[in-house]
């Protein structure tokens, strides 16, 4: 299926600004129709949820929509969703949770390639009840986490392997779907970052192996809170601190409070929206498959445009390779990243630079707290915003 970039542009009214936007990583911009979603929802009736009042049905309505669009989004079921603040709180709730059952003496893998989102409610977890951490360690010259980084730590005391999908510093890809039939063999469970792989890339949950797997829309063209899915059979199983009166339904028993119905309308046009990306065909599932292999192959061309226009002004870090999503880390010698960062700002390039929250990951490179450079592709990028980015770098290497 084609990907006309210019017809998806015309959807993103933030672009009218003239910037060229490389900060999707952080937080994606949005379509109009995600705007208007939202808008539409606050500006109906809305109430509580229930079964006698109009608001109450439509309510009803938004979030069961929501639960069906991100199940065909991630190819999980509509009772494995969870929905939340952010990927974040959401992480923190379920690990303090799961902590409940963890022994001393038990282990908990992480790795220095997460989003520190995916290591520190562990590695605090663990503090607390004296369980042990384990540390993954990828390939510093590739950006590599290799299989059996996180398979060799592997014990019968693994309680669980917190392991990104994607790195949101290097775009890197570990293989899940290799690591988790290991950490079931174990009696682990899997709890999978795919906060910076859900934007880029088809999402099987079910395929991958994951027993939690956890993502943001404001990444993917929506609204900001996170989504976690999980097997319903596996939610049946866990008990979470809740308030007496709430419901112990699943996934109901793990949200707190109202939920934002307003965001919810928004996450369901986000994800109808990138449905819709190619002329697919057939139910929304099929058509997001359709859509993210255009996707794709759009944003892996943009990336090589990028990495081959920046090569030789700036050092790139990692290691280009087919499983990664178009994520370009970079450093220029003399340079510091936040001027950098500055200098690109002024001229109408939005890249910024830091760690981003991938602390480890970038200590474990030898960038420190300072970081580098993030440049990242998203559905709206074009080749125009690419030459404009490395026309800015040659120029601030020249400066």
């Amino acid at each position: 299926m084609p990907f006309d970039v210019a017809a998806v542009r015309a959807h993103f009214p933030a672009l009218r600004e003239g910037v060229a936007h490389f900060d999707g990583p952080g937080g994606s911009q949005v379509p109009d129709v995600v705007a208007k979603a939202v808008a539409d929802a606050l500006l109906s009736g809305l109430a509580n949820r229930g079964s006698i009042t109009a608001a109450e049905l439509r309510v009803e309505h938004l979030v069961a929509s929501a639960r069906q669009a991100a199940a065909d989004l991630l190819g999980a079921q509509p009772s494995g969703i969870i929905f939340g603040r952010s990927m974040t709180q959401l992480t923190y709730d379920l690990s303090r949770m799961l902590a409940k059952q963890w022994r001393p003496g038990d282990e908990v893998i992480v790795t220095k390639l997460d989003h520190d989102a995916n290591v520190r409610p562990w590695v605090q977890a663990a503090e607390a009840h004296d369980v042990r951490v384990r540390w993954a360690e990828f390939d510093r010259a590739t950006g590599e986490l290799p299989v059996s980084a996180v398979t060799s730590l592997l014990t019968d005391r693994t309680r669980v392997v917190a392991v990104t999908a994607a790195s949101n510093l290097l775009g890197t890809r570990p293989s899940i779907a290799r690591i988790t039939p290991h950490a079931r063999k174990a009696g682990a469970l899997v709890y999978v970052d795919g906060v910076h792989l859900t934007p880029h890339a088809w999402v099987d949950v079910e395929a991958m192996g994951a027993d939690f797997f956890a993502c943001s829309p404001y990444k993917f063209l929506g609204p900001h809170m996170g989504i976690v899915a999980a097997r319903p059979t596996l939610l049946e199983t866990l008990r979470p601190d809740k308030l007496l009166p709430a419901t112990n339904a699943v996934p109901e028993r793990f949200e707190y409070g109202t939920l934002p119905y307003e965001q919810l309308a928004g996450t369901t046009a986000a994800i109808d929206f990138l449905a819709g990306l190619t002329a697919g065909t057939g139910p929304r599932r099929t058509r997001l498959a359709q859509s993210m292999q255009a996707l794709e192959q759009h944003e892996s061309a943009m990336l090589k445009r990028m990495e081959a226009g920046l090569s030789g002004v700036a050092r790139l870090h990692g290691s280009p390779n087919r499983d990664r999503t178009p994520t370009a880390l970079f450093t220029m010698d003399g340079i510091p990243p936040a001027e950098i960062y500055r200098e690109l700002a002024a001229r109408g390039v939005n890249a910024p630079a830091g760690t981003f929250y991938a602390l480890e990951c970038a200590r474990w490179l030898g960038l420190g707290d300072a970081g580098a450079v993030r440049a990242g592709v998203a559905p709206y990028t074009d080749e125009s915003d690419v030459d404009r980015l490395i026309a800015a770098v040659h120029e601030i290497s020249r400066g």
